[in-house]
């Protein structure tokens, strides 16, 4: 059976999370997307060190989702680098594995984008 797999990013706020996580979902490219609002973060970029607030959000998907997820997700980022993170998945319930697994077969077997 293949495995799930967990994708984590963040975005700058809930909504936007949220209406990408719903596109990711009904495209069947993920069975599930958690938004982690009231996340502060500190990082480097492009030679600056930030500070600001983020979202946090974690995709489940199928392995072999891992490529169509990272594009789609990367094309309708409002980041200009977004991060993504895929997390293989080594072990999960059995009916959580099938459950995701189900909630993303149809994308494999009809592709909305051809």
């Amino acid at each position: 059976m293949e495995r799930p797999l967990l994708v984590y990013t963040t975005f700058p706020d809930a909504g936007t999370a949220l209406a990408i996580g719903e596109e990711l979902v009904r495209l069947k490219l993920a069975a599930c997307v958690n938004v982690l609002p009231g996340m502060l973060s500190v990082y480097a970029w492009k030679g600056v060190v930030e500070r600001g607030e983020e979202v946090a959000a974690i995709l489940k998907s199928r392995e072999s989702l891992a490529e169509a997820l990272g594009a789609a997700l990367k094309a309708r980022h409002p980041y200009e680098t977004p991060i993504i993170l895929h997390l293989p998945v080594t072990g999960a319930d059995p009916d959580t594995a099938a459950w995701i697994l189900a909630e993303t077969d149809a994308h494999i077997q009809e592709s909305p984008t051809g």
